[in-house]
């Protein structure tokens, strides 16, 4: 059992009172255009807007592998934006998923949850475009957020 709650649906409009956190995993290069970033693009213009701002002015912030940008959508509501793939393609060098990464922005995001008392919801994050596993990056959000209090979400899409 890890502690996360599976659900069908749109990690986009979490279905639960009080404050939420929806996080998902960005890229290296500020590329914002396909897979779940469409859904978020669709319901609230912030996290796109932030997200290439931050990439644009990277020279002096600290957009990297692992960091996090949080992002205010409405009164009670946030996006995570974590950057947690190297590029968007598979190539010589593999798919684009850095587990580590990850990793390092799960604990960043952990002190942002129990900051702002908030749940977090997400797709399988790394598991889309990114090609990751999620049998390797299920562990990192039990070990990151449930074990540390945080009621986490996984959404997938469909029928």
């Amino acid at each position: 059992m890890s502690g996360i709650t599976y659900v069908r649906g749109d990690a986009t409009v979490p279905s639960v009172k009080g404050v939420t956190i929806v996080a998902h995993v960005c890229n290296d290069i500020g590329g914002w255009g396909k897979g779940f970033v469409l859904a978020l693009s669709r319901r609230w213009p912030e996290p796109e807007a932030a997200y290439r701002a931050w990439h644009r002015d990277r020279a002096s912030n600290d957009f990297a592998l692992g960091a996090v940008q949080l992002v205010q959508v409405e009164r009670y509501a946030w996006v995570a934006n974590m950057i947690g793939q190297r590029g968007t393609r598979t190539g010589s060098k593999g798919v684009p998923v850095r587990y580590e990464a990850i990793d390092t922005a799960l604990t960043r995001l952990a002190d942002h949850a129990v900051g702002l008392g908030a749940c977090v919801h997400m797709p399988r994050i790394g598991c889309g475009l990114a090609g990751g596993k999620w049998s390797r990056v299920e562990p990192l959000i039990t070990e990151r957020l449930v074990e540390r209090g945080i009621p986490v979400t996984v959404y997938d899409h469909g029928d």
